[in-house]
């Protein structure tokens, strides 16, 4: 069990690095800094010129492969050693799976190009490879101790705004995601709304205004969802200190994020709380996905 809760520590560090990494490359656009190239960079194993970009694109590509080994060895550990725990298997696969799908959506972006809708699925397609591996690590250290769900008993209502909620975010994670992929940033300098004389214009750049301002509206719901699950958690839940932790945390996670994107616009997209902004939004999805695990586990108990 030392070895598999070193690779969980290891594999879960490591997918946090390969999101952020992911989101350094869109925001440096070293998208190409080994040219149409891959795995190779620029067709050399060690290559000759060097620069910024390259370093980047190389680096994450690096950092990928190595975490897809974690996560690969991992996940067959997982299967081996404590396949008999009911998530595990299914969670196992769906690490390595939706790892290996990112990593080929970005060797077809290098190789043969992709349009920016396509591209933008890549985060969250790491973000659920991500959320897997935190899930399988959770229940690795879980072991010698029982989760909550043992006792609490999340009700059927709660359960569907729980889920809703966690598919919405995955949509509104996608346009962010949109918003970097178009370099629709800074399409509107102002916050929290665009001033805009011609607000219906969707041609040339009144298109990267409708998506930024459509990433902003939709991301303005998740925070709405989120204060309402935590008003709710303590009303309903009084007894559980996890719902309402998790949930105040939730709604931290939520206000971070907020303040994050309004930094983003202030400082004209200013690396570091570019990448900021991509780290919270993946903590606050492996969080709803760890209350997703708790909800599964206690939907056998009465509500």
């Amino acid at each position: 069990m030392k070895l598999l809760k070193s690779l969980a520590i290891l594999s879960t560090v490591g997918m946090l690095l390969v999101l952020l990494g992911g989101a350094l490359v869109t925001k440096t656009e070293s998208g190409m800094g080994c040219g149409n190239s891959w795995p190779l960079c620029h067709g050399e194993l060690v290559p000759s010129n060097i620069d910024m970009e390259m370093i980047i694109e190389l680096s994450h590509r690096v950092i990928s492969g190595s975490v897809g080994l974690l996560v690969l060895a991992l996940s067959v550990l997982s299967w081996k050693k404590i396949g008999d725990i009911r998530e595990v298997k299914f969670l196992a696969f769906l690490a390595f799976f939706f790892l290996l799908a990112q990593g080929l959506i970005g060797a077809a972006a290098v190789k043969w190009g992709q349009s920016d809708f396509v591209l933008a699925m890549h985060f969250g397609i790491s973000l659920v490879s991500f959320s897997a591996v935190l899930l399988l690590s959770l229940i690795i250290f879980e072991i010698d101790r029982k989760f909550e769900a043992d006792s609490l008993s999340i009700r059927k209502s709660f359960r569907h705004l729980l889920y809703g909620l966690a598919t919405y975010t995955l949509i509104v994670v996608y346009t962010g995601a949109l918003v970097r992929h178009t370099y629709s940033s800074m399409a509107c300098s102002d916050w929290p709304f665009c001033v805009n004389d011609s607000p219906l214009d969707v041609s040339s750049y009144g298109l990267y205004q409708w998506i930024q301002m459509g990433h902003r509206l939709l991301a303005a719901g998740v925070v709405i969802w989120t204060i309402i699950m935590f008003i709710k958690a303590l009303q309903d839940y009084k007894e559980s200190n996890l719902m309402k932790k998790g949930w105040l945390i939730a709604v931290i996670l939520m206000a971070a994020q907020v303040m994050l994107g309004a930094l983003v616009i202030a400082t004209y997209v200013h690396l570091t709380f570019a990448l900021l902004h991509a780290l919270v939004i993946s903590l606050y999805v492996g969080l709803l996905s760890y209350f997703i695990l708790l909800s599964l586990r206690s939907r056998g108990n009465p509500d």
